[in-house]
């Protein structure tokens, strides 16, 4: 398998030009998910705030979490958890979405994978720079710290990456997945420490940060982004690894998958 993996990849890399179409792909994905929408790139604004508004409400004001911030504290979980779900959610009927593109011109299926995470990262990169302004609202500074949440957000595309491959590749055999992974998601949802502190989570829930990847990037990132300013942030770097562990281990499922089941894709579906 290492071996079918490591020929895959070298002849993946043959083209030079892959970098800048799949970046041209990522900015016409982007744009023709708001093209025909009057409010245009609100749209991609205006979900996570609204859901930040019914969570404040429902958990800050009547149930009374008492998490300090505790807008900012649920809007960046939110983003991060939401940019996992558009991509994992949003791709699993890719291969037959964008049929045309593999079958009719000579790219391939990777870039599409590709350029839909980065299309969505770049819906990603707005929400935080919402998340920024109501940091300076509650008096969250931002500081030279900011720099760890890189790696953060590299194992969260990686993560997202991964499962799009394995959902999208196991939608060729099992048509299902589709519901399945809807259900699985709502429950990972309340799995995740988003809406309460990770505190509350671990005393609750211990351990389940190491099983759950999305956990760690969260926890860790709230650690990161929400820090008062001056302070060094205590990252729990081992939970850092465990999480890297986990994409590394499921991207490599999904190319796997991509490569036995991903060429006889038009004939399955």
């Amino acid at each position: 398998m290492a071996q079918s993996l490591n020929e895959y990849a070298k002849s993946w890399f043959k083209h030079t030009n892959k970098a800048e179409r799949i970046w041209l792909m990522a900015k016409i994905e982007f744009k023709l998910r708001y093209y025909e929408n009057k409010m245009g790139l609100l749209w991609a604004l205006m979900k996570p705030i609204c859901d930040v508004m019914v969570y404040f409400i429902a958990f800050g004001l009547i149930l009374k979490v008492g998490t300090p911030n505790y807008v900012p504290f649920v809007f960046i979980g939110l983003i991060l958890f939401n940019y996992f779900g558009e991509c994992t959610g949003g791709t699993i009927q890719i291969l037959q979405i964008k049929r045309y593109l593999y079958e009719y011109t000579n790219m391939d299926k990777l870039e599409i994978y590709l350029s839909v995470i980065i299309s969505n990262f770049i819906g990603f990169m707005f929400n935080m720079v919402v998340f920024f302004i109501f940091c300076q609202f509650y008096h969250i500074g931002i500081d030279y710290h900011i720099i760890f949440v890189i790696p953060l957000f590299l194992n969260l595309m990686l993560l997202s990456l991964a499962f799009s491959l394995i959902l999208s590749n196991l939608y060729l055999v099992a048509k299902d997945i589709s519901q399945i992974w809807g259900i699985f998601s709502s429950i990972l949802f309340w799995l995740c420490p988003i809406i309460y502190s990770a505190d509350k989570f671990e005393s609750s829930l211990p351990s389940l940060k190491y099983i759950n990847p999305i956990s760690g990037i969260i926890i860790n990132a709230r650690e990161i982004l929400m820090k008062p300013q001056g302070q060094i942030p205590n990252i729990d770097w081992k939970l850092m690894g465990f999480d890297f562990i986990y994409a590394v281990f499921f991207l490599l499922i999904g190319i796997s998958l991509l490569k036995n089941l991903g060429p006889n894709a038009s004939e399955k579906l």
